[in-house]
Formats: C-alpha cells, sequence, structure tokens
C-alpha cells in the first residue's frame, strides 16, 4: 500500500472515477476501498469522496457501482476527520435505505452507523430531506 501511494499510483486510481464507462469507475472504486484501510491512504482518498458522493448519486439503484462507492465510504467514515464531506449526501443515503435492496441497505446502513457517533453529524442526519 505505501508503494502504490509513494508512486503516486492514488491519483492514477482516482482518476478513473471520472471515465465514462461504469465498470472501470466501480473497478477503481473497489481498488480504492482496498487501499483505503491505511491512514496515510485515507489522506489522500479523501480528495475524491465528493466524486465517489456524486457517482452512487448517479449511478442505477443497486448497481455493483453504487455497491464500491458506499463500500469505500464506509471505510472512510470509520474516523469522523471526513463526514463533513459526506454531509450532503445525507438524503441520497436515506433514499437508497429506503429504495434499496437488502445489500444496499446494509452498506448505507454501515456508513450512517459510522456517522452516529459524531455528534457535529447528528443535526444533518435529524434535518436531512427525503
Amino acid at each position: 500500500q505505501d508503494i502504490i501511494r509513494n508512486l503516486g499510483g492514488l491519483s492514477v486510481i482516482g482518476g478513473m472515477l471520472s471515465d465514462c464507462v461504469p465498470k472501470v469507475k466501480e473497478k477503481a472504486l473497489n481498488a480504492l476501498n482496498n487501499l483505503s484501510m491505511n491512514i496515510k491512504n485515507q489522506e489522500e482518498i479523501q480528495v475524491y469522496i465528493t466524486q465517489v458522493c456524486r457517482n452512487i448519486e448517479s449511478a442505477p439503484l443497486n448497481s455493483d457501482l453504487q455497491l464500491a462507492g458506499l463500500r469505500l465510504l464506509t471505510n472512510m467514515s470509520v474516523t469522523t476527520d471526513y463526514h463533513h464531506k459526506m454531509i450532503n449526501s445525507i438524503p441520497c443515503f436515506l433514499h437508497l435505505l429506503s429504495e434499496g435492496t437488502e445489500r444496499t441497505q446494509i452498506q448505507v446502513l454501515k456508513v450512517l452507523v459510522n456517522f452516529s457517533v459524531n455528534p457535529a453529524m447528528t443535526r444533518h442526519l435529524l434535518r436531512a430531506q427525503v
């Protein structure tokens, strides 16, 4: 993981999140997810959180692309460091919780549970319009 980061691999993978082919985005999200278990990697991956949220919102409901994005956000939300970057997507997460399949709901719940440990997120979670 350190070698990939030190050689600039995270930005190469992150750049693929803009690809127009959904399968490429999905594979990039999966790669970033695998690399996001490292705190130093998270510091670099966090610049893509807004884009990941947009990919989740625009992806077909319950798609592999959507699930890959949610898995990455689950890892990125384990600490409270980057919760503020996901606030605008709370209504989307709540929509996915109500409309998604069980697999999607479980991934969304993991993100929301991570948010719930952060008192700063309480207001945003309770005020979200679905």
